[in-house]
């Protein structure tokens, strides 16, 4: 019997060949928001290993979007015509490609984690020859001491940038993903207006939680308008935070998300406030946001993404098994081992693995599995 997390599963006209998503993850390379030589590099190795779900890491619709300037964009011709070759290229190796847009907001113009994640110093220029960019959030509260304020977002900022997220949509869709998702976690532009601890608003966009859903609830449907009704559209929520947002409150968003188009719920947590302030979470137990998949898919019956310390092979076909979620999301453990959906194969018995990898691999893996272990322990 095939192991559920290589079952395929079909979502809208998606079929993957298996249940693994290859999560996206910053790699802080892009040149003036362009996909280079290296994020080619780095998605490869997860396409030619088997994985079903490959998302490219959050690309920010305009530049005043952009947490750092390695970001990846989707808002110019470019930065599409590069996109459209990475995918082109990593097509043909058998994994559906996905895309996730993204605006930071407050937590925009930093520097790159290595370099200490602080804000940019803007006096000084920037490495990529551009000009520092607007600093805007919902309300002017930065998202920690010694941080820019941001700039009080007018309805024509919010206006602006919800033109921006539908023609950054438009944009994966001529470059040739398969699927698309929307970032509303860790602290970026949607999850700023969802939270009263940086949405302070006393207008349409702020005060009760519908009115704080309204500018997500707007990004939805300017994305779902112009993302083809037949691809995917994939929301990623953080279900808790630190400063107060509940996984009540992200059933009720998830609820209206689904009902706006919103295929599937990629369910993180965290990012509003900085962790060393308001841990709120034990985020060295393995699985620890898998009970959120668990009860959004349960209270909404929409498919579920199950992410966050996933290891084992063997506990993501249990948090399949157990109806706690429809795909299983690897980030951290892909990087150091990008043959992550290979050995977990191998782990649980399926037959023919090798299947899943382009001949070039296939023909000499075989032979490898054909020499007996004990003579190799020799």
């Amino acid at each position: 019997m095939t192991p559920l997390l290589f079952s395929p599963i079909t979502i809208k006209s998606m079929e993957l060949r298996n249940r693994v998503v290859v999560s996206p993850m910053a790699q802080y390379a892009a040149i003036n928001g362009v996909v280079n030589d290296w994020h080619f590099a780095h998605l490869h190795r997860f396409a030619i290993s088997g994985a079903g779900l490959i998302c490219v890491e959050a690309t920010k619709v305009e530049r005043r979007g952009m947490g750092t300037v390695g970001d990846t964009g989707l808002w110019n011709d470019a930065q599409e015509a590069a996109m459209a070759q990475l995918v082109t290229f990593l097509k043909p190796f058998g994994a559906k490609l996905a895309v996730q847009i993204n605006h930071a907001g407050r937590k925009a113009g930093t520097l790159k984690p290595w370099e200490g994640w602080g804000p940019l110093d803007r006096s000084q220029p920037l490495v990529d020859g551009g000009e520092h960019w607007d600093v805007m959030g919902p309300s002017p509260v930065p998202y920690r001491e010694g941080w820019p304020v941001p700039r009080e977002m007018t309805t024509a900022d919010i206006d602006d940038v919800i033109s921006a997220w539908s023609a950054s949509a438009r944009r994966a869709d001529r470059a040739g993903f398969d699927a698309l998702e929307i970032h509303a976690a860790h602290g970026y532009l949607i999850h700023q207006f969802l939270s009263e601890a940086a949405n302070r608003r006393t207008d349409a966009y702020g005060g009760n939680l519908t009115a704080r859903m309204r500018f997500g609830r707007e990004v939805i449907e300017a994305v779902r308008s112009v993302w083809p009704e037949e691809k995917p559209l994939f929301m990623r929520i953080s279900a808790r935070d630190e400063a107060g947002w509940t996984l009540d409150q992200s059933v009720e968003f998830a609820r209206m998300a689904g009902q706006l188009g919103v295929d599937v719920i990629d369910c993180s947590s965290g990012g509003i406030a900085p962790k060393n302030l308001t841990a709120f979470e034990d985020e060295s137990r393995p699985g620890y946001q898998v009970p959120y998949a668990r009860e959004i898919r349960e209270k909404t019956g929409l498919p579920t993404v199950a992410v966050g310390l996933i290891r084992e092979a063997r506990h993501a076909e249990e948090i399949l098994q157990a109806g706690d979620a429809d795909l299983i999301a690897i980030g951290r453990e892909m990087l150091y081992n990008p043959a992550w959906t290979l050995h977990a194969a191998g782990e649980l018995g399926v037959e023919n693995r090798f299947e899943m990898v382009p001949p070039n691999h296939r023909h000499f893996l075989s032979r490898r599995d054909a020499v007996p272990r004990e003579k190799l322990a020799k």
